[in-house]
């Protein structure tokens, strides 16, 4: 089981989720007020310092209106 944050796949799901934070007009600091998080909690997961566990990744999908499977689709590929 690989246990990094470093790998191809990780980091397209990280990308995508920064993509749609971004299309959304919300920097760093809005996303965090909106998910109740410190701006460096969002900048950490963005920049590969921090993992998303299942349960943190669903709330930021549901923060973003985005459906969680498809983000667990760009895993799966």
């Amino acid at each position: 089981m690989i246990k990094t944050v470093h790998t191809q796949k990780y980091e397209a799901l990280i990308d995508w989720l920064i993509s749609v934070r971004k299309d959304r007009g919300l920097t760093v600091r809005d996303f965090g007020i909106l998910i109740d998080e410190p701006f460096q909690f969002v900048s950490k997961v963005e920049t590969g310092q921090r993992r998303l566990n299942v349960y943190e990744f669903v709330q930021y999908c549901e923060a973003l209106k985005i459906d969680p499977y498809d983000g667990i689709m760009i895993l799966t590929k």
